[in-house]
């Protein structure tokens, strides 16, 4: 197994998304990037922290490998708005992706350029390739948070 973690908005629809893909074996959502330790879903909403809603995984490279998981995260928000995804704006929102091995740096890079070099996007990407720091679980509740309601989208209040 190997881990995979991305930044895309928020983190319950981007959970739901993957853990819909075969090969990945395990999601859990919560916050990386940032410099407060054991940080809240509170204290990451002040925007204040550093902190990116993530989504953290296990995947089978057998079955699915890291560039089809990039593939599916450029697919899955707008990479050319910084701090926002929709509605929601502030850091925590960012587009990131954030690596584990060196291999995963390489192929994140590769395929930011070439999402950038295929002119479908009317601005520049503005996610964030970065090293993996410590991942921080969100609380209980918002672990497959859309699942446990029966949803498949986003649109419902925080």
């Amino acid at each position: 197994m190997e881990r995979a973690t991305f930044g895309a908005g928020c983190f319950w629809g981007v959970e739901l998304a993957f853990s819909n893909i075969q090969g990945v074996q395990s999601t859990r959502v919560g916050y990386l990037g940032g410099a407060l330790e054991n940080p809240s879903y509170e204290d990451v909403c002040t925007d204040k922290t550093g902190h990116a809603e993530v989504v953290d995984m296990e995947y089978d490279p057998a079955v699915v490998t890291f560039e089809t998981l990039l593939a599916h995260f450029w697919e899955l928000h707008d990479p050319t708005t910084l701090n926002r995804q929709g509605e929601d704006e502030g850091t925590q929102y960012r587009s990131a992706i954030f690596y584990h091995t060196s291999q995963q740096r390489l192929k994140a890079e590769e395929s930011k350029q070439k999402q950038d070099e295929t002119g479908g996007y009317a601005s520049p990407i503005v996610t964030e390739i970065t090293e993996a720091s410590t991942f921080y679980p969100a609380e209980e509740y918002h672990q497959n948070y859309l699942k446990k309601r029966g949803l498949n989208a986003c649109s419902v209040e925080q």
